[in-house]
């Protein structure tokens, strides 16, 4: 909750386990361009062997994506006063007066130049307020007493939007500082690197993560919210386990598209804890899961996942593809799914797992109108859908 350190105990009946705090957020309809087709199949199985692979899939280009939401409106400056780009002492105070200050004036844009910015707390959003660095050059990086003070959320982000609507995070290097921190902490997976937290019309774009010791970037009890251009990158994941890249929960009607993710959990997730997770395009995002791990996860609890598209997508290097996983008392449903035109291939285990899998692993709420079509697996196991209404599988292609 909100303020408090409160992990959630959950039962895991998949193979990769979550532990997020319970905290709900509003569930606002989104009018997304997602649309399914619903057709009637019964059980579908089908190898990576199927047919011709001349059509092209994966992923497109990135223009064919564009954020349907924008983030801070703000254009006026507001300068930091105080900052080292040295990274010698911790600039904490001085980026976060910058911005409290834009957020007085009812918006403005916080602009980091290149350099390592040091901080022993997290950095938290005003309404309409935009934090943008010059690119990767820029780092904010959590200083040797980072550990000391959670974040509004708990756990420990670098940047939380925390409430705050209309922002935008940008054009820098979050460095959570894992490798140096002992982030094996109680509260470390209530609060995430870079966060949009209880807010509305967020945007984070271009953002690089580093040496995490949570998930990477996350939106929490959001809606309307953009996650584009972004790399999610793990280098510690032999101290930690739980390393997702880009994880959504108890959220709707977002965008995850273009991004880059090199993960030691789960790449993408929808997690439902609650609420429900609907009306979210992932797309045109390369994606190396955990080796023991999923390519993109449908994480169901006790609330629906639905009304999602996941399409152009280059999945590769974990155990699974894509897949559903199942928590808590394992009841959500699970509808309204398009998977198409994604790449999935080169999995840890080769063929062993399936390339993607929608039901089972002891899940209990209903699965229907799931479409998987048009996609590859090479290297990569079956595609299968639990039977359900409007359930089917078809156009998959191999190497």
């Amino acid at each position: 909750m909100m303020g408090q350190e409160r992990p959630v105990i959950r039962r895991p009946l998949a193979l990769s386990g979550k532990d997020s705090p319970r905290s709900r957020g509003s569930t606002l309809l989104f009018l997304a361009t997602i649309s399914v087709v619903a057709l009637v199949a019964s059980t579908i199985v089908i190898g990576d062997s199927a047919a011709d692979s001349s059509v092209a899939v994966g992923m497109t280009s990135a223009s064919s994506f564009t954020c349907s939401v924008k983030g801070s409106s703000a254009t006026t400056p507001v300068t930091v006063t105080g900052a080292n780009p040295g990274g010698s002492h911790d600039d904490a105070g001085a980026i976060q007066n910058a911005i409290d200050v834009a957020g007085r004036r009812g918006g403005g844009v916080v602009t980091l130049p290149a350099g390592r910015f040091m901080i022993n707390s997290s950095l938290i959003l005003k309404n309409n307020v935009k934090l943008t660095g010059v690119g990767p050059a820029t780092v904010i990086k959590a200083g040797p007493k980072f550990l000391s003070a959670q974040g509004p959320g708990g756990g420990y982000p670098i940047i939380t939007t925390a409430g705050a609507s209309d922002t935008t995070i940008a054009n820098l290097t979050a460095d959570q500082s894992g490798d140096r921190l002992d982030g094996n902490v109680g509260p470390r997976l209530s609060g995430y690197a870079v966060e949009g937290r209880d807010s509305s019309n967020v945007v984070i774009d271009g953002v690089n993560t580093r040496n995490p010791f949570t998930y990477s970037i996350a939106m929490v009890d959001s809606t309307n919210f953009c996650v584009e251009n972004s790399n999610a990158q793990v280098s510690a994941s032999g101290r930690y386990n739980q390393l997702d890249g880009i994880h959504i929960l108890d959220s709707n009607s977002g965008q995850v598209i273009n991004n880059s993710v090199e993960s030691g959990d789960d790449g993408l997730v929808a997690h439902t804890i609650g609420a429900s997770v609907h009306d979210v395009l992932y797309a045109n995002n390369k994606v190396r899961g955990g080796a023991n791990d999923d390519g993109m996860q449908l994480a169901v609890g006790n609330f629906p996942i639905y009304n999602i598209t996941i399409e152009y997508n280059d999945f590769y290097g974990s155990r699974f593809g894509i897949r559903t996983g199942y928590y808590d008392n394992r009841t959500g449903a699970v509808h309204d799914i398009t998977i198409s035109g994604n790449y999935i291939h080169d999995l840890a285990q080769g063929k062993e797992f399936p390339a993607i899998k929608i039901g089972g692993f002891g899940g209990l709420g209903p699965i229907k109108n799931v479409t998987v079509t048009n996609n590859q697996a090479c290297n990569a196991g079956t595609i299968t859908v639990q039977p359900g209404p409007g359930n089917v599988v078809t156009g998959t292609t191999g190497c």
